[in-house]
């Protein structure tokens, strides 16, 4: 659908708006009283999220725009049917679902929520990559809170196995002026090298870092990203993740969308299903579900 044609049936003027993106594909703003995100159909990426009155919340890289075929290291992607690379044997890192283009499904809004949400479904171009019929559904609601749901559907006659995550930027002043909160006494793995570590008090944002935290058992977990550089905690709660991923790649990691600086500018903070196998069997008609909610406050402490 072109942008007119989505903006006749899912817009709402100065709440859900759609204008031309990258490559071709569409972008759809998102805004109320409480902030304004911003989400691209190409891999349902949710591009910039800003609450109000508050800097915004993602990073984004400058130095090229986001094309198809091209991984993308700024915003949310949606990393599945699997985070990482290992697995799924022969699968692309992140797996194919960041950059395919999203069908919308649906809007609403209210007094105090506007929503969007985006669609995948198996195709014979998807199955040439991943032999399974699902649908992947992705809903970004902004409220008090930037609300992210990504939905696993097997809508075939097998089981399959996958795992998937969100995987967000968050934009700080210094990485090394940040540390992360909610993980004290968390076994991780260093990805890197894959030893085992236990997690001691706050984690401290001053080198590379590629953890893999395991999470205890419990309905949801919640974790803050507390930057002294910009005076402010970013808040995470999140379910149906067993594994949360703290994650930059520090100077020595250069990654091609990024300026040689880039890397000082943001801290990832990751819920993931499973890691690094698959997130189990998902039996036909079964359906699991990963939540996100973020929000921005001034820092306590």
């Amino acid at each position: 659908m072109t942008t007119d044609e989505l903006n006749a049936r899912y817009g709402a003027p100065g709440r859900i708006v759609f204008h031309p993106g990258h490559c071709g594909y569409p972008e759809v703003v998102i805004t109320n009283k409480f902030g304004t995100a911003e989400i691209a159909l190409l891999g349902a990426n949710t591009l910039s999220y800003r609450p109000t009155g508050h800097s915004p919340v993602i990073f984004r890289p400058a130095k090229r725009d986001y094309n198809r075929g091209d991984s993308f290291h700024g915003g949310i992607p949606v990393c599945w049917p699997q985070f990482g690379r290992l697995a799924i044997a022969g699968m692309v890192q992140h797996g194919f679902a960041r950059k395919m283009p999203f069908e919308v499904r649906g809007t609403q809004y209210s007094e105090d929520m506007t929503e969007v949400t985006l669609g995948l479904s198996s195709t014979p171009d998807t199955k040439s990559l991943w032999p399974h019929d699902f649908d992947l559904e992705v809903k970004v609601s902004v409220s008090m809170k930037l609300n992210l749901k990504l939905t696993t559907r097997n809508t075939g006659s097998e089981p399959f196995e996958f795992t998937g995550g969100f995987h967000p930027y968050f934009l700080v002043r210094e990485r090394d002026g940040v540390v992360v909160r909610g993980l004290d006494g968390v076994p991780y793995t260093y990805a890197v090298d894959m030893s085992s570590h236990v997690q001691t008090g706050d984690l401290a944002m001053t080198s590379a870092a590629d953890h893999v935290f395991s999470l205890p058992d419990a309905p949801k977990h919640e974790f803050a990203l507390v930057d002294s550089g910009l005076d402010r905690a970013i808040a995470m709660v999140s379910s149906g993740n067993s594994s949360a991923i703290v994650w930059n790649p520090g100077r020595e990691n250069q990654l091609p969308d990024f300026e040689p600086d880039d890397w000082r500018k943001f801290v990832c903070v990751e819920p993931v299903t499973a890691w690094p196998k698959a997130q189990g069997t998902l039996p036909p008609g079964g359906e699991h579900a990963l939540t996100v909610a973020i929000q921005s406050t001034t820092r306590v402490g």
